[in-house]
């Protein structure tokens, strides 16, 4: 009976009424079990043709993270419509299918070009998420096209398509056309300018986006949190810390990403007072729940020579994930306490916590510190048989470190001989501060015309090869490399020191006297060292 009216108004009316019955279920479902009893009584009053039921429970499929029962309900369609195509489309690209996305707007292009088909176009709530699965994919070429179609169709002007845009060229490093995007924008909102913004983060574009994060009108978080990032990706570190102050001061309170961003900050700077602040200011939002939070704190504690503080944080942490324990196990490395790094990992491995490479950097450096080399050689085996890790350059470092420290630099050096990668400039420089301190001027030859190659222009190597040969006693070779250091007219990098006052990170460089309070500084130098003098004094004296 129902098929007999469907083609008949009285039969659309009915449909339409049996569909509207099922919309106050398929709104209150919540689970995909649910939905399959709905979609079975869809089925049997033979409404599993209908567009409009078939959209509604694939966007829930969309909800569920179901893709594979949205597949089947969008296949079942003889004739599905422009609604159902962006529904699928839609899922597909919200839970990362994106290849699965752009055959779907193919297949949609392709079917209103075939005869007997009724046409189906896309239409401006299509193109976001086909623009969004060609930045999943980094598809830029077909981002190129799209781009012209939507042009050509006039749906250039939709602020949401023309954000999509402005997001696809900036993952594909195309800042010329994500700018032309922008500039033609009629409405830009806080989306549009954070998009640009990242994009020139992303690159390490910091003073471009710094413009554009002045020129905003209104900030977000977001828009924060991502020159905090910037700042932090391309070791700018006292500028992240001076954005995240002034987010504050503009009245934003710091969300949960906004202080792990900053925290690898106040690591690197030694900012401790901050890093204080911010774990009181976690634990009061409640952000302490989250790993991630503490385990940039742990970090944070670690690296401004707190271990303690680290340890007792990594000891309350109720879920501890692997770069928990890597994160301990490299902190309690640097700082010379190499058993207790090594026992951190034998419980790591009772936990039956998978290590990766990072924690094995951790464990190499802990017995390089211990001086337990033979126990270094094994675990770099275990990492690679047991564990099936691929040892990476940082890890060769670490043996080179290792042995070196134990005096067996023939060893280090053949190891370096036959590492599967090139050796850089870092593992030939470790190579020679070695040989400095065993004495061993053969290889320090060797590996000083290694970093001749790769780094003709450092000063530091050519100090450290006239120190071995001053400590040997060799003055004629220490006058010739000299004399090679003025002929080439390379310059010693000025050493530099940070130390916070007051919540304010300051940085020193040798022979700088450009800051306000130089002359100060100067003056209290030269007393602390007269002072010293004094008592070198009276000590003789006694």
């Amino acid at each position: 009976m129902l098929h007999s009216l469907m083609g008949m108004g009285t039969g659309q009316f009915l449909v339409r009424e049996l569909e509207n019955r099922f919309v106050p279920n398929l709104r209150n479902c919540v689970k995909i079990v649910e939905l399959k009893k709905i979609h079975a009584h869809i089925v049997k009053l033979s409404l599993s043709q209908s567009n409009f039921l078939v959209t509604k429970m694939v966007d829930l499929c969309d909800n569920f993270g179901n893709v594979g029962y949205a597949t089947l309900l969008f296949e079942q369609l003889i004739e599905p419509n422009v609604f159902s195509y962006n529904a699928i489309i839609r899922t597909y690209t919200r839970n990362h299918q994106y290849s699965l996305a752009i055959t779907l707007f193919k297949q949609m292009l392709r079917n209103s070009r075939e005869p007997g088909q009724n046409p189906i176009f896309p239409d401006r709530f299509t193109y976001p998420f086909v623009i969004k699965s060609c930045s999943g994919l980094l598809w830029h070429h077909l981002g190129l096209q799209i781009h012209a179609q939507i042009c050509k169709l006039g749906f250039k002007s939709h602020s949401i398509t023309e954000n999509a845009l402005i997001d696809m060229y900036t993952k594909c490093d195309d800042l010329s056309n994500a700018h032309k995007v922008f500039e033609e924008m009629t409405n830009r909102d806080t989306i549009s300018w954070n998009s640009l913004i990242l994009g020139h983060t992303r690159l390490g574009q910091m003073d471009s986006a710094r413009e554009l994060f002045d020129e905003m009108p209104c900030r977000t978080i977001v828009s924060w949190t991502t020159m905090i990032t910037g700042y932090c990706r391309i070791d700018c570190y006292a500028d992240a810390l001076d954005i995240f102050r002034e987010m504050q001061m503009v009245g934003i309170e710091p969300d949960e990403i906004s202080v792990t961003s900053v925290l690898p900050a106040c690591a690197q700077l030694g900012a401790l007072e901050v890093g204080k602040w911010i774990h009181m200011y976690s634990d009061k939002k409640g952000f302490l729940q989250k790993t991630g939070i503490c385990n940039a704190l742990v970090e944070m504690y670690a690296k401004c020579g707190c271990i303690d503080e680290a340890m007792h944080l990594f000891d309350q942490l109720v879920e501890k994930d692997v770069i928990s324990w890597s994160t301990m196990i490299g902190g309690l490395a640097n700082h010379g306490r190499g058993y207790e790094a090594i026992e951190l990992f034998q419980e790591l491995q009772k936990a039956q916590v998978v290590p990766n490479g990072i924690t094995f950097l951790g464990v190499l450096s802990a017995c390089s510190h211990a001086g337990l080399w033979n126990e270094g050689l094994k675990y770099f085996d275990v990492m690679r048989v047991d564990y099936h890790i691929v040892p990476e350059i940082e890890h060769y470092g670490c043996l080179v470190d290792l042995l070196g420290r134990s005096g067996c630099l023939d060893r280090a050096l053949d190891m370096i001989l036959k590492m599967p990668m090139k050796p850089d400039s870092r593992i030939w420089n470790s190579l020679l501060s070695f040989c400095r301190i065993h004495q061993n001027l053969e290889i320090a030859v060797i590996a000083m015309e290694k970093l001749l190659e790769l780094e003709p222009e450092e000063s530091g190597n050519y100090i450290l090869l006239a120190n071995i040969y001053a400590e040997l006693g060799k003055w004629e070779s220490v006058s010739n490399i000299r004399k090679l250091i003025r002929s080439k007219r390379i310059k010693k990098t000025p050493g530099c020191s940070l130390i916070e006052v007051n919540n304010v990170v300051q940085e020193f460089v040798s022979g700088d006297k450009s800051k306000p309070f130089s002359q100060d500084v100067f003056w209290i130098l030269e007393m602390l060292a007269l002072h010293q003098a004094r008592i070198s004094d009276l000590i003789e004296l006694a």
